[in-house]
């Protein structure tokens, strides 16, 4: 689990595809200064597990999903990305629930600059709209961040300096594509009313046993 906030700002170092896979090397001596094979480190919001690490960076397998829903395929070598370790049992819980699930992307339609902070916009991937809502929390490209106002595809934050200054979402343009992860609770909470609000392991309980 993460807590959507951003530990380093790495560097992309080599991305190699071959087929429905790649496999991706991302600089980052802060995330891999404890690292093991195996762990887990959010790059760009998505959790990826480390196949290979030095003191200077780290190499992970990206699999189709995460090639279909997210932005990682896109990346190109030198270019930035926002890095997380996994929560420590004993860390400060700083951001929200952050799975480094991405649900998929969003597009960066417009950005308003403020005197110290600005209002960035996007436009959300389709059936995302729905788990949005006003002052609630969303992940993007794996920063945790208060929604401020939404609109009927998409919605805003305010990103204050240091956002600015130490993620990627002071850097993107309008058009950049986003990695998205929405509020793990509404998505749990769709699944209980479209059930009935009871789940068991096996799938929903049928309307004559809860009758």
């Amino acid at each position: 689990m993460f807590t959507g906030i951003i530990e380093e700002l790495g560097t992309v170092r080599a991305l190699e595809v071959a087929g429905d896979s790649a496999v991706l090397r991302i600089e980052g001596p802060l995330v891999v200064s404890d690292a093991v094979h195996g762990a887990s480190i959010a790059v760009n919001g998505v959790c990826l597990t480390v196949t290979e690490h030095d003191t200077t960076g780290f190499s992970v397998d990206v699999m189709a999903e995460t090639l279909r829903r997210t932005a990682v395929g896109s990346l190109a070598v030198g270019d930035r990305v926002n890095l997380e370790r996994a929560l420590a049992a004993d860390g400060r819980f700083g951001g929200h629930v952050v799975q480094g699930h991405v649900d998929g992307t969003a597009l960066i339609t417009a950005r308003t600059p403020g005197e110290r902070w600005e209002t960035v916009e996007f436009t959300l991937g389709p059936g995302l709209d729905r788990y949005v809502v006003e002052k609630g929390s969303i992940t993007v490209d794996g920063v945790s961040l208060t929604v401020t106002s939404v609109s009927d595809n998409g919605f805003s934050v305010s990103l204050i300096p240091t956002t600015l200054e130490l993620t990627t979402l002071g850097r993107k343009g309008i058009g950049d594509p986003v990695n998205i992860e929405v509020d793990v609770l509404a998505k749990y909470v769709e699944r209980l009313l479209s059930t009935g609000g009871e789940v068991r392991a096996d799938g929903p309980v049928p309307a004559e046993v809860r009758s």
